[in-house]
């Protein structure tokens, strides 16, 4: 099997699939939806600005992507009736989901656990655990009506094994691991939903900016670079592959 970072996705690979994506508006997310739309997808752009989203969407549109959907929500205070009224309303209109690509995601400050404040604790596990759990599961009822679905948390190296100074957010990203492999064990045999995780990897973004400030953003690669493992997750080529975590960078 060819490597997924090394996969040539058709143009029409995600042609009728309906797809949403956290964290919509910046970086890899909106690199993931621009690409999942060039390749056939109507895209749900998730995200917390606006301004952000409606640049997405224009751009999607602009180069002949079928129409997205902007759905404006703060996962830092969003709650179970806001995501079982995104659920309800992706049945509504679209019918049913295909795939959904967990990308939004807090640094949280970079210190040692023992000065690490309680709030941005709170806060960082909010967006980067607790909420790719809640919107998963009040999603499964749209996921289950596709007659296949893909679902893709991300991850990080940080998230394997733990690094000093990383806190929150590599604590947080250890439980994605583990949420996605119990989820994944739950559908195998009881569904056509695959479950996995991907590593984006050193990436031109600005979370990596702000980890690495004396690194140069040139040397990593840009977003829209490190795509193929995306789309090759989100399309049929990945059936069957379930319960694994791959590297969008290879490795």
């Amino acid at each position: 099997m060819q490597p997924a970072h090394l996969y040539q996705a058709p143009p029409d690979l995600l042609a009728g699939r309906n797809i949403l994506v956290t964290g919509a508006g910046d970086g890899i997310g909106r690199a993931a939806a621009l690409a999942f739309a060039a390749h056939g997808a109507t895209v749900v752009l998730l995200g917390r600005t606006q301004a952000k989203l409606d640049a997405v969407y224009d751009e999607i549109v602009a180069n002949g992507g079928a129409q997205p959907v902007i759905q404006l929500l703060d996962l830092k205070s969003a709650g179970d009736e806001s995501y079982q009224a995104l659920n309800e309303a992706i049945v509504d209109t679209l019918g049913c989901l295909h795939g959904v690509l967990h990308n939004a995601a807090l640094l949280g400050p970079r210190t040692p656990l023992e000065q690490y404040p309680t709030a941005k604790w709170l806060e960082v596990m909010a967006v980067n655990l607790n909420a790719p759990f809640a919107l998963t599961r009040a999603l499964m009822p749209a996921l289950r009506l596709a007659p296949e679905a893909s679902i893709v948390f991300s991850s990080s190296s940080v998230g394997r094994r733990g690094r000093a100074y990383w806190g929150a957010y590599a604590v947080s990203k250890f439980g994605i691991e583990g949420l996605s492999q119990v989820l994944a064990d739950e559908l195998v045999n009881t569904s056509a939903i695959r479950v996995n995780c991907i590593n984006p990897g050193a990436t031109n973004t600005a979370m990596r900016r702000e980890a690495y400030p004396a690194e140069s953003p040139a040397s990593n690669p840009h977003p829209a670079q490190i795509m193929a493992a995306y789309l090759y997750l989100m399309g049929p080529a990945s059936r069957g592959v379930t319960g694994c975590s791959l590297d969008a960078q290879g490795g």
